[in-house]
């Protein structure tokens, strides 16, 4: 039975608003152990693949509670992180209030992802990790990631992938089913919160559909970055420059 968190009509964003206002107070804890902490590698991978300058402005979307925004910071970019859960980035809020000099502490926006608040081409390099699988247009959240890009600037997307292979394909989707349910029991209360997620990647296009996509717009370069045989995805794009 699907996850009451999971819709496919006008109401997805609100349903997936009610999730991570359910999930933010132990989002980091329970990131550590459904990945076996492996979450924190491979942003440091998306990271090395941005290759930030100091002083590129970057945008982080679908932030949650800031871990690749703050990683731009410390990278030298001006940071911005935007997310639409106020729950989500009153943590992060709360971590860059700890924020040292010299590097500038990131800032962060509440708002929505397929109306970003930002001229076009703002940024040299816009990264959105494990939110690209929540929107509801996965097109239009796209076109409007590269809007606010500059040409020649760098998109990353990290999310949930679909191995290639089928048996481990359908390992992975076991896991998904039956164990990382119960994260979401236990931390949360309902196991419902984190059954959420198998729901919402047997639709997404994944890292083979992003890919495609990031052609279609244009994209001068694009590199697919399989994680534990695909069970993770990073999909990279170089805009073109006109």
């Amino acid at each position: 039975m699907p996850s009451k968190f999971y819709v496919e009509s006008d109401a997805r964003a609100a349903k997936v608003e009610d999730l991570f206002a359910t999930i933010a107070p132990r989002y980091d804890l329970i990131n550590d152990l459904q990945s076996f902490g492996l979450h924190r590698w491979w942003k440091r991978r998306l990271l090395r693949l941005a290759a930030v300058q100091p002083g590129e402005h970057a945008l982080d979307v679908c932030c949650g509670t800031g871990d690749v925004t703050f990683a731009l910071a410390r990278a030298g970019a001006e940071a911005t992180g935007f997310d639409f859960s106020e729950p989500m980035l009153a943590v992060a809020r709360r971590r860059a209030a700890a924020w040292r000099a010299p590097l500038t502490a990131p800032r962060f926006e509440q708002g929505d992802a397929l109306q970003l608040p930002f001229a076009d081409g703002s940024f040299e390099v816009v990264t959105i990790s494990y939110g690209l699988r929540n929107l509801a247009d996965f097109d239009r959240g796209l076109r409007e990631l590269t809007r606010v890009l500059r040409p020649g600037g760098r998109l990353l997307v990290l999310d949930f992938g679909k191995p290639d292979l089928a048996a481990w394909r359908w390992l992975y989707f076991q896991y998904l089913r039956w164990l990382v349910p119960l994260f979401g029991r236990l931390f949360c209360g309902d196991a419902d919160t984190h059954g959420y997620i198998l729901d919402s990647l047997r639709k997404f296009p994944a890292q083979r559909g992003v890919e495609l996509k990031l052609h279609e717009l244009g994209y001068a370069e694009t590199q697919v970055v399989n994680l534990l045989g695909g069970i993770m995805g990073i999909n990279y794009g170089r805009k073109r420059l006109d």
